[in-house]
């Protein structure tokens, strides 16, 4: 027996989706609830007429949006006295009244952390804050006109390039000022959020959460001056910052941050296969304050013998204390990472999922 559903599930359905399907939305709505596509544009025509969504084109080629129930965006000069916190006070926390309070904080967290990096790092002389609420979801936007983040990541740490900047980012604990930073702000930022996107030089790094948290990585063929950080979270999110902080910490320990993912395809550079250990040596560069790494496999269809001896043996062998946990494998890596340990004499990694 079919189980009827509520215009409310149908209303909060289409709001969720729209952005994702904005030319299809009736096709996707009549296939979801098992309705007509007349009954699905009576709610969308509605929609309309109630200011939520907006109109474009006609018949076969109409498109939907959502209207921002607010849209702000000033630009603020970087000066010795500005304080990211004092911005939050004074243009944006008044803006959120309404939203729950998990996702205030979560925005209170990402904001102030981003802007603060364009305050000491960027170089810029002004910076961009946008901000749209919208009824499916928040969208804080921090824009700066200076060096460019993955510019300054591979000029101050001497990296190989600028892709090699993204790799060390998404590990977590990068910071070119050790001595007033602790590089954890981005890695958590981009947890906290069901989308979090990068945009500087010609490269564009996207980290999103669905089922399983993922990332993208493209090259861009215009190369805008500065960064560019969009950080998005739904609305009806359930997601706290405590819970983000916990899972990145291992499970003996109380409040460290020792716990991290690292994208294995990251270490790659285009269409190569990760063979090398030079290659492996890159991905496990500054592991050592971490007590437990997840290697996410996905997107690698081969890795060389060099490549996964030098991370399941050696390295292992040269760091006892750091489990290494490897996640979404095809077979042939599968199988190449369980060559080498059955190579070795060492035990295999406690976890392997």
């Amino acid at each position: 027996m079919k189980r009827s559903h509520s215009s409310v599930e149908v209303r909060d359905f289409i709001i969720q989706n729209v952005e994702e399907y904005p030319n299809s939305i009736s096709r996707v709505v009549s296939e979801k609830f098992g309705v007509s596509r007349q009954s699905v544009n009576h709610y969308l025509h509605k929609l309309v007429r109630d200011g939520v969504l907006i109109p474009e084109g006609h018949t076969r080629n109409k498109r939907y949006n959502i209207k921002p129930i607010i849209e702000k965006d000033f630009v603020m000069r970087i000066t010795p006295e500005l304080e990211e916190d004092m911005v939050w006070r004074h243009d944006l926390k008044s803006l959120f009244q309404g939203v729950k309070t998990n996702i205030v904080d979560i925005c209170h967290y990402g904001f102030t952390e981003m802007f603060n990096n364009v305050i000491e790092h960027s170089e810029s002389e002004t910076a961009l804050v946008g901000f749209k609420y919208k009824p499916n979801k928040i969208e804080l936007t921090v824009a700066d006109q200076g060096i460019g983040i993955f510019n300054k990541i591979t000029r101050d740490l001497g990296l190989e390039d600028n892709r090699h900047a993204v790799l060390e980012l998404s590990k977590g604990k990068l910071t070119t000022d050790r001595e007033h930073h602790t590089g954890e702000g981005i890695f958590f930022t981009s947890r906290m959020f069901d989308r979090y996107s990068i945009l500087s030089g010609e490269l564009y790094f996207s980290h999103y959460q669905g089922e399983e948290e993922d990332w993208l990585l493209e090259d861009k063929a215009d190369e805008p001056k500065g960064t560019t950080v969009i950080m998005s979270i739904v609305t009806n999110s359930n997601r706290t910052t405590k819970e983000v902080f916990d899972r990145y910490t291992a499970k003996d320990d109380d409040y460290s941050f020792t716990r991290t993912h690292v994208p294995v395809a990251l270490a790659r550079y285009g269409e190569e296969n990760l063979v090398s250990r030079s290659q492996a040596k890159r991905l496990l560069a500054r592991l050592e304050p971490f007590r437990e790494v997840f290697l996410n496999f996905e997107g690698v269809e081969f890795i060389g013998q060099a490549f996964a001896d030098e991370i399941f043996r050696v390295y292992r062998n040269n760091n006892p204390n750091i489990d290494i946990i490897w996640v979404k494998t095809n077979d042939t890596v599968e199988k190449m990472i369980k060559r080498v340990l059955n190579s070795s004499d060492q035990n295999q990694p406690r976890f392997n999922f």
